[in-house]
């Protein structure tokens, strides 16, 4: 798969039609990188023309500014905004809810003013506009439900994209008993992935994790790397890798459309 960066765009004089911002997660994470793999396979099939940072991309700051580090936040933001600004970029595209909020909501009132979609938002504008077509042959009937992630759903108000897009995907769609407005953190949010639990008798990833169980799932689709990397460790925790899977909604639409 070819992924070109803005510098070779610029190079040849081109300017592509969204920027694919990666994230921390889906750059390193061994876990996270199959999410960006199969997002970049949906973008290949769309025939969108789209371009990453590469290794100009760095922290968007999120987490140093939900840590209470506010300085290292607006230096880490500043410097982004400075290369996005310089290579003209209007349309951001991320598979990361906390990238998403920062850069739609932190930082325009730092100079960087962008249309941000959450990469849920992105596929399903794709889908209405034609380019996207999705099979429902491979999850027909499989009973799937989805997890909230804070900073898509109660952040953004974002609720119906990842929905839609499952639904259309001819699964049967169960919803949790918490869900969208009410729906629970799965634990990572807010820098908490960074630090050790507090003291109480469960841990909140494992609490999430049995409230799906509850509806007896057989993938719980996610939208977030931090998310999914904490659904996954409930469901290790509770014995159950065997029957329920955790896949993003990326990695949903590029199974059942083999790309």
């Amino acid at each position: 798969m070819i992924v070109p960066t803005m510098a070779e765009m610029m190079a040849q004089g081109k300017q592509p039609e969204i920027l694919f911002w990666v994230g921390a997660a889906g750059s390193y994470d061994d876990r996270a990188k199959k999410i960006t793999r199969a997002f970049v396979k949906i973008l290949h099939a769309a025939k969108v023309d789209f371009a990453v940072l590469g290794t100009e991309e760095t922290s968007t700051g999120d987490v140093a500014k939900r840590a209470g580090n506010e300085m290292l936040f607006q230096m880490q933001a500043m410097m982004n905004i400075e290369v996005l600004n310089s290579y003209e970029i209007k349309t951001i595209v991320t598979a990361d809810p906390h990238s998403f909020n920062t850069l739609k909501n932190e930082y325009p009132e730092l100079g960087g003013n962008y249309k941000v979609y959450h990469h849920t938002q992105y596929i399903s504008k794709l889908i209405k506009e034609g380019r996207l077509t999705l099979s429902s042959k491979k999850l027909n009937n499989k009973n799937v439900t989805f997890h909230d992630p804070c900073y898509l759903g109660r952040a953004n108000g974002e609720f119906e994209s990842p929905r839609d897009i499952i639904k259309k995907l001819g699964t049967k769609y169960t919803e949790m008993k918490r869900s969208k407005s009410t729906a629970l953190c799965c634990g990572a949010g807010g820098a908490q992935m960074f630090k050790d639990a507090e003291k109480g008798n469960k841990e909140i990833n494992v609490l999430r994790t049995e409230d799906a169980i509850e509806v007896n799932p057989e993938i719980i689709a996610t939208a977030c790397p931090y998310c999914n990397t904490m659904m996954t460790d409930g469901v290790k925790v509770k014995e159950k890798e065997k029957t329920i899977q955790v896949l993003d909604i990326a990695e949903l639409i590029a199974n059942a459309n083999e790309l």
